[in-house]
């Protein structure tokens, strides 16, 4: 695969919610590298859906355990260069997992007020969740559904999603 050229990434913005997504749930034990791809995901979707807009422009690539951002690991390196995170491996349920701690508290001068609210809606929604459930959940939307495996997740999926993933609300047709 090539060099994925997308004008809409806002890479420092994409950092800036990456950091504060860590510094918010990094240190619970459930989170790791796959929760971070699935609530990245809902936040960026959630927000197209809700505003039209994208929020971080990330493009998201459909694996079989999920919806990953492209830009995750660069973005990571970054983070962990400039010594705003750690990243380490540890073992959970008998599997590796890889974790993200924050170092400091992230500056988040990118993000507006509206943007920090689906984030906070979705860190709440889903980091509770295990990688196993959160990636089960990831494969029931629609974007996700609708994409062939390997291929970039189209935003504008968003608008055929069922009930269970919609976050906006749509006028009834009379």
């Amino acid at each position: 695969m090539g060099e994925i050229v997308d004008i809409e990434f806002n890479k420092e913005k994409f950092k800036q919610v990456l950091h504060y997504i860590i510094y918010r749930c990094g240190y619970l034990e459930n989170v790791g590298k796959t929760v971070l791809y699935k609530i990245l995901y809902f936040t960026d979707f959630d927000y197209y859906e809700l505003y039209e807009e994208k929020l971080t422009g990330e493009l998201y690539r459909k694996l079989p355990l999920g919806p990953a951002p492209v830009h995750f690991e660069e973005v990571i390196k970054e983070l962990e260069e400039e010594g705003k995170i750690k990243q380490f491996t540890t073992m959970r349920g008998g599997h590796e997992q890889q974790k993200f701690i924050s170092l400091e508290e992230p500056n988040i001068d990118l993000v507006s007020g509206k943007e920090l609210k689906v984030i906070g809606d979705d860190i709440n929604k889903y980091s509770c969740m295990s990688a196993t459930q959160i990636s089960a959940l990831s494969h029931r939307d629609t974007p996700y559904k609708a994409t062939k495996d390997g291929e970039i997740i189209n935003y504008e999926k968003v608008f055929y999603r069922d009930p269970l993933f919609s976050v906006r609300e749509y006028e009834e047709d009379d």
